[in-house]
């Protein structure tokens, strides 16, 4: 099982539940693969499939990547999501992204038909795949973080050592 080999984009529900964590085998970053020795303690060129919450309690598939499971504050201007709808994935841009106004907040609320309050602030619980601060593996996302930072602050940010090897 540990040669099956799947791109991004076909990954579903049942492969997540299946294998939650995948790491990239691709230089490209589509071509995925499931990690089977879990917990980790490292997310750095993985993926990790989980349940969110909603802000209405509802619980919906996703996709989480760049999660930092030693910092915080990486988490909250980096951590990309994907979540799934009727076989459907929708990207939630962040702030710093070039297509924030199309694919923002707003957007990722359309996807699932329902208004941004009702979706943000999400929830995630990946402790059961992933060993790291019990913020980082149990984390919120909220719909903007509670700073924007600019490009030079995110540049030395995104280069600022997690104490990972």
């Amino acid at each position: 099982m540990g040669d099956m080999v799947k791109r991004t984009e076909e990954l579903d529900p049942a492969d997540l539940a299946e294998h939650p964590v995948w790491e990239y085998v691709s230089p490209d970053d589509t071509i995925v693969r499931p990690v089977l020795d879990i917990p980790v303690e490292s997310l750095r060129s993985r993926i990790v499939g989980t349940r969110l919450r909603l802000a209405n309690g509802q619980d919906i598939w996703a996709i989480l990547s760049n999660v930092h499971l030693r910092s915080l504050r990486k988490n909250e201007h980096f951590l990309a999501v994907w979540v799934e709808r009727e076989g459907q994935w929708c990207e939630l841009a962040r702030y710093h992204d070039a297509d924030h106004n199309r694919r923002g907040p707003e957007r990722l609320a359309d996807f699932l038909g329902l208004t941004v309050a009702e979706v943000f602030p999400l929830t995630y619980d990946i402790s059961a795949v992933a060993c790291g601060l019990r913020e980082a593996v149990r984390g919120v996302i909220a719909a903007e973080p509670k700073e924007r930072l600019t490009e030079d602050e995110l540049i030395a940010l995104a280069l600022e050592s997690d104490g990972l090897k």
